[in-house]
């Protein structure tokens, strides 16, 4: 390969570029199907970005242009060098691709990941580096470590979508695979992976998991008819307002339950907690009130039994 240097454009055979860093993208085979329909209409527009490692031009943007033209059989891209080491590459693929909103929250989960783990950078390095809070860059390496190995790896490998990913973060990393295999035997959308989720973690014994994981759709539906109940001839009118609003009530309490105990000390900052409070409080209080209303009713309604 001729002399090469930073910000000069290049024509570099497919087999001369590398591809270390493809690992903290996530695969899309949706836009790599359109960027392969482009490079074949329109040709390349731009060129990709690479850096220098020990010789060898190491990409950091423009993967699916290189899968398309490898697809397409074609010889050479073009390429742009920028200067870079090991620290400052990462950081070059986040700000190459955040600027143009081409990465996703778990895309920016791996650089993290990688800048703390594998360059032993502390968090508040990878935040200046990054131009970043403190707190994105914790929660961006939470989301990672707490997928399972197992998970990292089919994420990785295209078998484990983003955006299952998310939802399966929210589980404890030993149930994670029992989730993701249900959804590929069932075929659950994103939607329904959510709401199994949620059953799961509203769950409160081995029997309910057992049934969730055995007909998840069931699960869905029958926890649906709680949360907004049909019309019941049993009940008078008064009855039937008061059973709907029971299973909103009971629905948005579990909800807030398992996002307060498994989301907030990722989510929530402590000047979030101090604006709160008065909130949480209140919230106490009626909580509380509530408790005796419902005793009282319950005392009642076993009393004309």
């Amino acid at each position: 390969m001729p002399r090469w240097t930073a910000g000069t454009l290049q024509q570099l055979a497919l087999e001369e570029i590398g591809t270390e860093y493809v690992r903290y993208r996530v695969p899309d085979a949706h836009r790599e199907r359109a960027m392969r329909r482009s490079l074949q209409t329109y040709g390349q527009i731009a060129p990709v970005v690479a850096w220098l490692q020990d010789g060898c031009p190491q990409m950091l943007d423009g993967f699916k242009r290189l899968h398309a033209a490898q697809a397409l059989k074609l010889g050479e891209l073009t390429a742009r060098l920028i200067e870079a080491d090991a620290r400052t590459a990462k950081a070059a693929i986040y700000g190459l691709n955040h600027s143009g909103g081409g990465t996703n929250d778990l895309e920016e989960a791996w650089i993290v990941h990688a800048l703390v783990r594998e360059d032993g950078m502390s968090q508040v390095e990878v935040a200046e580096l990054l131009g970043r809070h403190k707190s994105w860059v914790c929660r961006r390496l939470q989301m990672i470590e707490k997928l399972s190995e197992q998970m990292r790896r089919d994420l990785r490998l295209g078998l484990v979508t983003p955006t299952a990913a998310r939802q399966l973060v929210r589980l404890p990393a030993g149930n994670q695979e029992q989730v993701q295999a249900v959804v590929r035997r069932e075929s659950l959308t994103a939607k329904e992976l959510e709401g199994v989720v949620d059953l799961w973690l509203a769950s409160a014994g081995r029997v309910q998991k057992e049934y969730i994981l055995e007909d998840p759709r069931r699960a869905l539906c029958n926890a649906k008819g709680v949360a907004s109940p049909a019309f019941d001839p049993r009940l008078s009118a008064t009855g039937n307002r008061v059973s709907k609003r029971l299973g909103m009530l009971l629905d948005l309490l579990a909800r807030m339950h398992n996002w307060i105990v498994h989301r907030s000390s990722d989510d929530l900052l402590p000047s979030d907690l101090t604006i709160l409070l008065p909130s949480f409080e209140r919230l106490t209080r009626e909580a509380s009130a509530m408790a005796e209303v419902c005793e009282a009713s319950v005392l009642r309604g076993k009393a004309g039994t």
